[in-house]
């Protein structure tokens, strides 16, 4: 019958006469499997222990030679008994999952509650109704528990399949030939004796079923007791075999004890063993009873393996052709198969208890595919479960790898979070995560499905290492859609994959971590030394950071400027992506996040650290040579700008006089520079791009501070191998004299003593870490010695500005500092300076909020390696002012002065004081990292190599020994 037709059945079965009675609570209340599985999860525990210690017994029987009779056949026996125990567990098991399956046919759900928007009730078919929306998440849950514990004790007793073979076999033996040997030798001295007619068919069955080989016995000497109605012979003694009757000697018997018993009767009255109108004493019927029904389990035991797969057969939950009959469709929806409903939820609930079990309903697809070719012999229902089966694994696989990786990514983000913010929060108890047990699911290598075996660890590897791949790519993706401030928000994420990718890999074998991490960056050449990242570094900084973000040098800051880009900056979406390719969990994001936010609205040291970490010193040197590149074009393009301004100058400027005070220096500072009144668009781009400047070098000091923080730790950690110690002035000192360090010392010394000792296998292995160990002391010796960037940024922008030397330092024809008519780049800035301070004051909106302090440091520079430092200081305009100010007698009483007037004049001079200061600030860090009475400073080799403490000149030849791009 087919399944569904047996199914069928059920339904109109409930249906019939007890449709009442099963409605009822206590009948429900047996049918359900929900009501039954905590006596069925302790059933299993129990038969699991006594089972496993039965079979240890068994094994323990089976090592020891010459065991005592009487105790083997005692271990023997509570095997067989296990055995008959198993089965009848399963057969119970069975039928709670059948009758559960009929009781949920026969009751339809009535309002099935869709998750899908989209569906609406009417349009559900019969068979979502009885399985889809009947089964709540409670009866999935122990109907998946119900189904484990039965494949579960199959599996065990199928192992134990040739364990105790031997034993089932000797003991089906020694209870047939006690039956016949000994209990109808009995029955014919006693009950028998004078009815020939049933007694001829006792010795039939003695004759089809005695073992005389097994004891010493004689069947002539045994029948002629009979006849002399001896009694010495009962109870013979028999050696135990492992020898079991054959099915025919079973049927036999089972066929001449219904004969004895019926005496031909087919229709005898009150059941085959039923004592009336028999002339059989009670007790002989009660033994030949019990005998028969033996007989009904020995062919059961005795053909173990088929018994156990007949038990456990389970797919039926599979079939539903009487529902694809009424609803004339092809086939139902995946999510309508009840075994693939069993797997998604122990998916989606993550369960832990479940989790290991995940795996066992695909067993009911192998139940169904063996029935539908073995039983009911139709090749098309193989290939609809083939089908059905092929994309349930691969959504599975797909669903638990997207677990998994949710799993181990929270853990991660959890272990990283920082423990004060845990510690300061009253519901911290939301970040942990609840360990799951993946351990037994990713050391699965031998799956068997449909008659295959899948490598599941080799297939959740596969795609483990693509959803790595996948994520480190989204976190590059998010990244390029936002500004460099999201830097420190990508090293995080980077972190919290890496972090999951190592704990992932204690249990499962995936590609290193750099690798991939590489490949994202397109940086897997080794003679490549940019990477996406970096050029996404430098992009952002060409199109929107430099431009864009202005510097405070209180707070060491940039922060985003507030007026409007002239050219906005293009950038695609933000990708969108699943919780976990974040941090896992809604609530780790939003911690994430909240970290985030701290550092998105500025750019400083915090940015800086996850520069240079994420970088490495693979990728930074490229960027350090763009922004170099970027400093020296930026000259390029100021100098027909300065030169512009330089033009528009009046021929004679001198300085301020003191007699008109504060005011009347003012209005001769306008009528010098009212020059420039035409060349308002020109004098912005000089800022912008003096501004420029001065942000990539105050960018090379915080890259610089990064750097050295950085080499000191590395530096920490390589110096006792390498035997080096500071000195008192600062200085690296050697600890031991001798050329070698320790680390190459010592294994020098482990080669020599390998070398010397005959017995030791392999010598050679030593002699090339020591060859090894000579190479890393000169690579972490030569590293050492690194120097600075700052520096190498400042001699690289002195040797720019050795081209527009000549034009904006000019040498003074008299050999004595021309006052008047001098038209140097300090007097360009300083009058750049002064009137973009008072226009901000002016407009009321500061200019700083355009140009910020990148003004002072691009300027400064620029005036300091011209060597116009002292010029700058002595004709300044805002210096001249300030002079003035400080001088300045008021002749008018403080009650006469004009209140507005002096608010305005106090704001400029506050405004110029702190312009002094930020400049006196920059010349001193200038006086101190580039010195310009020997120029020492730093250089790069094009390897990447730094050489600490080049001297050179500042002449163009200086310019062109430096490393040049594409060089």
């Amino acid at each position: 019958m087919c399944r569904g037709n047996i199914l069928f059945y059920f339904q109109f079965l409930f249906e019939e006469d007890d449709i009442k009675a099963v409605r009822n609570s206590a009948m429900k209340r047996h049918y359900l499997v929900i009501n039954h599985i905590g006596s069925v999860r302790a059933e299993h525990d129990d038969f699991s222990i006594r089972f496993a210690s039965a079979m240890n017994q068994l094994m323990l029987l089976r090592s020891i030679e010459g065991a005592d009779l009487e105790w083997a056949k005692e271990v023997k026996g509570n095997i067989y008994d296990m055995v008959v125990e198993g089965f009848q567990l399963l057969s119970r098991w069975t039928a709670r999952v059948w009758e559960q399956c009929a009781w949920k046919f026969s009751r339809p759900c009535k309002d099935p509650i869709s998750t899908e928007s989209h569906e609406k009730p009417e349009s559900f078919s019969d068979y979502e109704k009885v399985v889809r929306y009947n089964y709540s998440a409670d009866e999935r849950k122990a109907l998946v528990e119900l189904v484990s514990y039965i494949k579960s004790i199959a599996s065990m007793m199928q192992k134990a399949d040739t364990l105790v073979a031997d034993a089932l076999w000797e003991t089906i033996h020694a209870e047939v030939q006690d039956f016949v040997q000994n209990t109808l030798a009995t029955m014919l001295r006693t009950t028998f004796r004078k009815k020939k007619d049933l007694s001829r068919i006792l010795s039939d069955m003695r004759t089809l079923s005695a073992d005389w080989m097994a004891n010493t016995s004689k069947l002539d000497s045994d029948m002629q007791s009979f006849q002399q109605g001896g009694e010495e012979n009962r109870g013979n003694f028999f050696y135990p075999r492992p020898v079991a009757p054959t099915a025919a000697q079973v049927h036999c018997l089972q066929f001449l004890i219904y004969e004895v018993v019926s005496g031909g009767n087919m229709r005898k009255p009150g059941g085959l063993f039923g004592n009336s109108g028999s002339d059989i004493p009670a007790n002989d019927l009660k033994q030949l009873e019990t005998f028969f029904y033996k007989l009904g389990f020995f062919l059961h035991v005795l053909d173990y393996t088929a018994t156990v797969a007949n038990l456990t057969d389970l797919g039926f939950l599979w079939f539903r052709e009487f529902y694809l009959e009424s609803s004339r469709v092809i086939q139902f929806p995946i999510e309508c198969s009840l075994p693939w409903m069993l797997v998604d939820h122990v998916i989606e609930s993550q369960d832990a208890g479940l989790l290991e079990s995940v795996l066992t309903p695909f067993d009911i697809y192998n139940d169904a595919s063996q029935q539908a070719l073995v039983v009911l012999k139709q090749r098309f229902l193989y290939d609809e479960i083939e089908a059905e089966v092929d994309n349930c694994f691969d959504i599975f696989v797909s669903k638990l790898c997207d677990s998994i990786f949710t799993y181990y990514k929270s853990w991660a983000a959890s272990e990283l979070l920082d423990p004060s913010f845990l510690f300061a929060l009253d519901i911290g108890e939301k970040f942990s995560i609840q360990p799951l047990r993946f351990t037994s699911l990713l050391k699965m290598t031998r799956v068997k499905l449909l008659g295959r075996t899948i490598n599941l660890r080799s297939l959740i590897s596969e795609r483990m290492n693509k959803v790595f791949r996948s994520n480190i790519e989204f976190l590059f993706d998010r990244f390029e859609s936002q500004d460099l401030c999201t830097i420190v928000e990508l090293e995080k994420l980077i972190d919290v994959v890496q972090l999951a990718h190592e704990l992932l890999s204690k249990d499962l074998t995936l590609d290193s971590f750099g690798l991939m991490l590489n490949e994202m960056q397109e940086n897997v050449s080794l003679v490549s030394y940019s990477s996406r990242l970096a050029s996404q570094v430098w992009t952002e900084m060409q199109n929107d950071f430099l431009p864009n973000f202005i510097l405070c040098n209180t707070t060491q800051r940039f922060v985003r400027s507030s007026r409007v880009p002239l050219v906005p900056v293009q950038k695609p979406s933000v990708p969108y992506a699943k919780p976990n390719f974040y941090c896992g969990t809604q609530d780790l994001n939003s911690a994430y996040q909240s970290f985030a936010r701290l550092h998105i609205g500025f750019f400083g040291m915090p940015h800086m650290y996850s520069i240079v970490r994420l970088l490495g010193s693979r990728s930074l040197p490229w960027l350090i040579r763009a922004l170099l590149d970027y400093i020296s074009n930026k000259i390029t393009t100021l100098e027909p700008m300065i030169a512009g301004l330089q033009e528009a100058l009046p021929k004679s400027i001198g300085l301020l006089p003191f007699d008109g005070g504060m005011a009347g220096c003012m209005r001769i500072v306008k009528e010098h520079l009212n020059c420039w009144h035409s060349k308002s668009e020109l004098k912005a781009e000089a800022l912008r791009g003096i501004k420029e400047i001065g942000s990539v070098l105050y960018w090379m000091s915080l890259l610089d501070i990064a750097m050295r923080e950085v080499d000191t730790s590395q530096f920490l950690q390589t110096a006792p191998w390498l035997g080096l110690i500071p000195g008192e002035d600062g200085q690296i000192l050697q600890s031991q004299d001798g050329d070698d360090s320790p680390i190459v010392t010592l294994f020098k010394s482990v080669a020599a003593a390998t070398s010397s000792n005959l017995h030791f296998p392999n010598p050679s292995v030593f002699r090339v870490l020591s060859r090894q160990a000579e190479a890393a002391d000169l690579l972490y010796k030569t590293n050492i010695n690194a120097g600075s960037v700052l520096e190498y940024a400042l001699a690289f922008t002195s040797a720019a500005l050795d081209k527009y030397c000549s034009k904006w330092s000019a040498v003074p024809k008299t050999g004595f500092v021309d006052i008047t008519t001098s038209r140097d780049f300090y007097r360009i800035y300083s009058g750049l300076q002064i009137e973009y301070l008072e226009e901000a004051i002016q407009a009321q909106s500061s200019n700083r909020e355009v140009l910020g302090d990148s003004v002072s440091w691009g300027g400064c520079t620029i005036i300091y390696l011209l060597g116009q430092q002292l010029h700058f200081e002595l004709f300044d305009f805002s210096h001249q002012v300030l002079n003035v100010a400080e001088v300045e007698v008021v002749a008018v009483a403080p009650t006469h002065k004009n209140l507005h007037n002096v608010q305005s004049s106090e704001v400029i001079l506050e405004a110029m004081k702190k312009a002094r200061r930020l400049n006196n600030h920059v010349f001193s860090m200038l006086k101190a990292r580039c010195p310009l009475e020997d120029k020492q400073a730093c250089a790069i080799k094009q390897s990447g190599a730094p050489l600490h403490r080049i001297k050179f000149d500042n002449t163009v030849s200086a310019f062109e020994t430096l490393p040049q791009k594409g060089a």
